[in-house]
């Protein structure tokens, strides 16, 4: 990385300085400039410059005229924009004090410059307030920035709201975000950027199914490998914000922020609650999707290595996971579960978990959470006890994992009924509305704290656990403390993030997923701590096609759980074949979902072929690169990972429904190197099954390539013209690979 700092004056004779970034390995720059000790404002964000000393100039040539029927400057807007710089858009920085809003003028006091970015601070002396802005440009490319707030008054100062902005450039005209719901996450929206404001809010204490884990400014009809792309995320696992905002005086803004409610975040006077520091707010430039998403993967494998250095932890692949969630649902039994143990060692599995249902009264979801002790009922002391059910999975060759729902605790349970101060409610006397029989346990309460994370301990150890599965079922609504009786979501989001830390602390090598009724809390901070996510709870390979891709916005592969189901699919009915549900989970941290008790040999025989194919490639797919292709045909998907060192890449086409071509058209396969030939053929799982030209094909004569034998293409040609795809039946896919020659 390189940082360099310019200084000069601008044609009204200002001061200016100019602090410059750029990582070269990953075509990204990014530069701000501070005008006469105003606050810092955003001239570059996208591909390192030639001479970025001449964005000294980049003052005169941005800054705009004065217009008519406004103020005496028209906004130009900071990383902060407030009314004292003519911003007339949706306040982005509230603060009060006594209840009366403070309206702040900020001067930078100071401008420092490590290895890592640059800090800067500033204050309105006169109302007492000072901010400390932090930006830094990462190795992946990513540029993060984020605030804290210091209160120097003699007065409490609460916060209202504090959101930070990226502009982007005038042509970039369109918004892409996501929408969603329980079993159909990650749904994806284009609109207009028109002037005004678009948001959206998270305001249930999680990011949650309708978070956009991107919001995304672009040209118009950008895909995932081409058309320019700006991205924002905030990386916060409570309740926030992200917003696209447009004046008739200014180009667009991007960003976001922490939604706070009121008395949430107050500054004390004195002492150490005078600082409030904002998330950080991340922003991804790229030349498509694909470009966008691998900085974000990057950032998460290098934040993942560093973590695992210091817990002196190695790598390790990613293992093939069997859960019994949809295996058995609530009705556990040593004999069972050891008879589909063996089913899963057998198919190649490597990590056995145990779903719900193991604790104190919990034969259903009424009653129960809460009540961390091993149901004696279900798992008496014993050869058929849990822990006799750990040892013989860990025997098996296996590792052990456990489901918990940390934070949130039925009524019907003993936690409730001897603390029913622990749980958050609005009022002395009125609990929040429930959601699948569930409260929400207050965190911020350190006997409730204690009382939580001493069961997980005490069992991880007891048991052996290896990996935790982490759920959490429950909207977050009305969430006030009893013990402070302030709105507590952002001091729960901090609990939750300490309970993480401390367990792999205290069990180096334990991992932990973030389950959230599937795919609800998704973000870059809960990222950083858990080592997967489950994408949604909805394990239909169809509705799998676009949550899995567009889920890898933000998470790379082998952090996405993709697990194979039954079918018909618990959660839609709808019939698929085994060879779509295995492809389909093929690229992530692939897992199994699915009571094998039940299946015949030969369904079990395919699927540890498929298992072993993934465990072959698995390593390309923890370090390579994810690639989309953006088909003219919206019934096919094409979707690959690239080897890191480019020399190999697995591609999957997916025949969602029936198309207007016919047979299916040539697709392009993105990512490979344009300078060099690649032997294109079936994955050796697929010539095995002989498909698909038994079940799942409707080809009537063979496709040229489909063989062992395959075709050699050069990378140029495969993305400029493409490859013939095989004629499947809808509802299916196939995957093959590319090796360098």
């Amino acid at each position: 990385m390189a940082i360099m700092d310019f200084h000069g004056s601008s044609s009204r004779g200002e001061d200016i300085h100019v602090v410059y970034v750029e990582q070269r390995d990953a075509r990204s720059a990014f530069a701000f400039a501070i005008v006469d000790r105003e606050l810092p404002r955003i001239v570059h964000w996208g591909r390192p410059l030639s001479d970025p000393r001449t964005l000294v100039a980049a003052v005169d040539a941005l800054r705009p005229q004065r217009v008519s029927g406004a103020l005496d400057e028209t906004a130009w807007p900071s990383i902060l924009p407030t009314q004292a710089e003519a911003w007339t858009g949706a306040p982005r920085f509230v603060v009060r004090a006594g209840g009366v809003e403070l309206f702040c003028r900020f001067t930078v006091t100071d401008v420092r410059i490590d290895d890592g970015g640059a800090t800067v601070s500033a204050e309105d002396a006169e109302q007492g307030v000072r901010v400390l802005w932090r930006c830094e440009l990462r190795e992946s490319g990513l540029v993060r920035q984020r605030m804290s707030v210091v209160n120097m008054r003699a007065e409490d100062l609460e916060i209202g709201t504090v959101e930070l902005a990226f502009p982007v450039p005038a042509d970039m005209t369109e918004i892409l975000t996501t929408t969603g719901h329980h079993l159909r996450e990650r749904s994806p929206q284009r609109q207009p950027f028109t002037i005004g404001r678009f948001q959206k809010a998270s305001l249930v204490g999680r990011p949650d199914f309708d978070s956009s884990l991107l919001l995304n400014v672009g040209r118009p009809g950008f895909g995932f490998t081409h058309g320019d792309v700006y991205s924002v995320h905030v990386a916060w696992s409570g309740n926030s914000l992200m917003a696209a905002e447009r004046l008739p005086y200014t180009s667009g803004l991007i960003g976001g922020a922490e939604a706070l409610s009121g008395g949430e975040v107050t500054l004390c006077a004195d002492g150490d609650d005078n600082r409030y520091t904002t998330p950080w707010l991340y922003g991804s430039y790229g030349e498509g999707f694909n470009e966008v998403a691998s900085r974000f993967h990057n950032e998460l494998r290098a934040t993942h290595a560093q973590w695992r250095a210091e817990l002196g932890v190695a790598e390790k692949p990613r293992p093939v996971i069997l859960n019994t969630w949809e295996a058995v649902y609530f009705q556990h039994d040593f004999d069972t579960l050891k008879a589909l143990a063996d089913k899963a060692a057998a198919s190649g599995v490597e990590r056995f978990v145990v779903d719900d249902g193991w604790f104190g009264a919990r034969r259903d979801d009424t009653a129960g959470l809460g009540d961390w002790h091993i149901a004696q009922d279900v798992w008496p002391d014993g050869d058929h006890s849990l822990k006799a059910l750990a040892d013989y999975v860990h025997a098996k060759g296996m590792e052990f994992g456990l489901w918990f729902e940390p934070e949130m605790v039925n009524p019907d349970s003993d936690m409730y009924r001897e603390h029913p101060d622990w749980v958050l409610r609005p009022t002395a006397h009125r609990l929040p509305m429930q959601g699948r029989n569930q409260q929400v346990v207050d965190l911020t309460n350190p006997q409730a704290y204690g009382y939580v994370y001493g069961c997980m301990d005490a069992l991880v150890s007891e048991l052996g656990i290896d990996y935790i599965k982490w759920d959490h079922n429950k909207y977050v609504t009305e969430a006030v403390s009893p013990r402070t009786g302030r709105p507590a979501v952002h001091g729960q989001t901090l609990a939750v993030y300490r309970i993480f830390r401390d367990l792999k602390t205290a069990h180096p090598g334990l991992e932990i997923e973030s389950c959230s009724s599937g795919g609800g809390r998704v973000d870059l901070a809960i990222l950083s701590l858990a080592d997967r996510i489950w994408a949604s709870d909805c394990v239909d390979p169809v509705e799998r096609a676009d949550i899995q891709r567009y889920t890898s916005l933000l998470v790379p592969p082998e952090m996405i759980g993709e697990h194979v189901g039954a079918s018909p699919a618990h959660s839609t009915h709808r019939a698929t074949s085994q060879q779509m549900r295995m492809a389909m989970a093929f690229f992530g941290h692939l897992g199994i979902e699915w009571n094998l008790l039940k299946e015949p040999q030969s369904a079990l025989d395919e699927l540890g072929v498929w298992v072993d194919a993934y465990k072959r490639h698995r390593a390309d797919f923890a370090h390579g690169t994810v690639v989309h292709g953006d088909a003219a045909d919206p019934a096919v998907r094409v979707d690959g990972v690239v080897s890191a060192s480019g020399e190999r890449a697995v591609y999957r086409f997916t025949q969602l429904t029936t198309s207007q071509t016919y047979p299916a058209a040539p697709v392009r396969l993105p990512g490979l190197a344009p300078d060099a030939d690649y032997l294109i053929q079936p994955l050796a799982c697929n010539l095995a099954s002989g498909e698909p030209f038994t079940q799942i094909g409707n080809g009537q004569s063979e496709l040229g390539w489909w063989n062992s034998q395959g075709v050699v293409m050069n990378g140029g040609a495969l993305d400029a013209f493409g490859l013939r795809p095989p004629c499947i039946h809808p509802a299916n896919a196939v995957l093959f690979s590319a090796t360098r020659v």
